[in-house]
């Protein structure tokens, strides 16, 4: 009898599986597919993450990035540069999740590859997890299955409907300073950014409400061409984002939801690494408190996503129908002031909250929209 099964090793069931296993729990983390694997990911990490973890990082990023690049349908440019926050990572998700997996086995975690969950089931006190191997039976269970998470549905939650997205992985030399790049404009309801790698970039587009363009990778594709990126040895993927819409329950019988399972994806920037680990770090300290006799924590986890995650989504929810409803303007009136890169740069990096600067950046877009 396990005290936790997680489902699904990407960085919130490893985060969770870390900070247990440090506990003293005994935990098993059971992912279908091979470790290493691939992830579609653009791979923008947000160094605010450190604050969770007692160990470096370094050994798992690829590139710290301080230079941005905007620009309107690739044009109207305007260079950047992170100076009062700290740079952003950029990471290979192959690389990055093995090495938070392993930070969790190295606490005494557990880890089963090319394990499936077939089905579960909750018997008294206690999960029986069924797999395409031998059952598994643990006291509590962490969904971290990612944006179309099954176990999420099995324990009773409706299934979300992910945002479509497209993200081209190319091999190439990259330009030095490395710099990442938006376009918006390009996309409707949505913008194209390309992270740069150590040896190539992961070009993404996105589409975060209404219909989303049916030819991501064409639009990828003329992308890259447009801005001088040789797309020869290239590889194109389609993945959903599970973003935030509403607070809602994410526990039920001795189980939690975490990661994109928990669809905390950001409705404006389209950040989930933190997100996702956070969540991974709060089911963690829940479950050990339930474990502990706490009758109240999962419930607790709820509300602690709501307050420390969910209230601050709901002020990018707002930005993100302003701007999304009059891109051009919002480009003009909010993306291109100096102070835009910084602020979105501390909101990143955790030293800002987006209720902090919403008000006002909600004001200047509606000063654009009376203006034009």
């Amino acid at each position: 009898m396990l005290d936790c099964i997680i489902v699904g090793a990407g960085p919130a069931g490893s985060a969770a599986a870390y900070h247990l296993a440090k506990q003293g729990r005994s935990v098993l983390v059971v992912e279908k597919a091979s470790l290493p694997r691939y992830k579609p990911c653009s791979g923008g990490v947000s160094p605010a993450i450190a604050q969770w973890f007692d160990f470096d990082f370094a050994p798992a990023i690829s590139l710290h990035v301080t230079r941005l690049r905007y620009t309107w349908q690739l044009e109207d440019a305007v260079d950047a540069k992170l100076k009062d926050s700290q740079p952003m990572w950029v990471v290979r998700r192959d690389e990055f999740d093995r090495y938070l997996l392993q930070q969790a086995q190295q606490q005494g975690a557990q880890i089963s590859p090319e394990t499936t969950v077939t089905g579960i089931q909750f018997q008294g006190d206690h999960w029986q997890v069924s797999t395409n191997r031998e059952p598994l039976t643990a006291r509590y269970l962490i969904a971290a299955d990612g944006a179309n998470s099954a176990v999420s549905q099995w324990l009773g939650f409706k299934p979300v409907q992910p945002r479509p997205a497209g993200i081209l992985e190319v091999q190439t030399e990259v330009s030095d300073p490395p710099v990442i790049h938006f376009d918006f404009g390009s996309i409707k309801n949505g913008f194209m950014w390309s992270f740069p790698k150590a040896d190539g970039y992961s070009i993404t587009a996105a589409s975060f409400r209404g219909n989303a363009p049916k030819d991501l990778k064409s639009v990828l594709l003329d992308y890259a061409k447009s801005v001088g990126i040789d797309t020869s040895n290239s590889q194109y993927y389609e993945h959903g984002l599970a973003v935030w819409e509403s607070d809602r329950p994410l526990h039920a019988q001795n189980a939690l939801l975490v990661g994109e399972a928990a669809c905390l994806v950001d409705p404006l920037s389209g950040e989930g690494i933190r997100p996702a680990i956070l969540s991974g770090v709060k089911a963690a300290q829940a479950i050990d408190s339930a474990l502990g006799g706490k009758a109240s924590a999962l419930e607790d986890y709820s509300a602690a996503i709501a307050e420390e995650w969910g209230a601050d989504m709901a002020w990018a929810q707002k930005l993100a129908g302003a701007f999304y409803r009059f891109p051009g303007i919002g480009y003009k009136a909010a993306v291109k002031r100096p102070s835009a890169t910084e602020l979105m740069g501390k909101i990143l990096c955790g030293q800002l909250r987006y209720g902090e600067v919403a008000g006002r950046a909600l004001k200047r877009l509606s000063g654009g929209l009376l203006r034009g």
